[in-house]
């Protein structure tokens, strides 16, 4: 497992204590990997859209409060899984914020190639 992120290792260093993932940081400035597998800007509405603004509501009702933004809202996240033979097994790219593949779905793409 991989994290690849535009922003500062400050920043990625941050997440993985925030998150508690133990993963390798690979701090991408120029975006050539984003790049790469068509993560581009986002628009507006992908956004600020309905979709989004639904998924922020959902944390404040948790009593989860979001982040202030510093960093650039509009670069397009995704998920890429890549197999130890160099196969892509999964390439997703976000919508906006509120646009992730479940737990569920990425377990089923790794027991899918574990058990080929």
């Amino acid at each position: 497992m991989l994290i690849i992120t535009f922003e500062s290792q400050q920043a990625g260093s941050e997440y993985v204590r925030e998150s508690g993932i133990s993963w390798p940081i690979v701090i991408d400035n120029q975006r050539h990997l984003y790049n790469n597998y068509n993560m581009y800007r986002a628009s507006f509405w992908d956004v600020w859209g309905l979709r989004s603004c639904w998924a922020y509501l959902k944390q404040l009702v948790k009593g989860r409060l979001p982040k202030a933004l510093s960093s650039d809202i509009y670069q397009r996240g995704g998920d890429v899984l890549i197999d130890d033979q160099g196969v892509i097994r999964l390439h997703h790219v976000g919508t906006g914020p509120a646009d992730r593949p479940t737990i569920d779905s990425i377990l089923k793409i790794v027991d899918s190639a574990l058990n080929q």
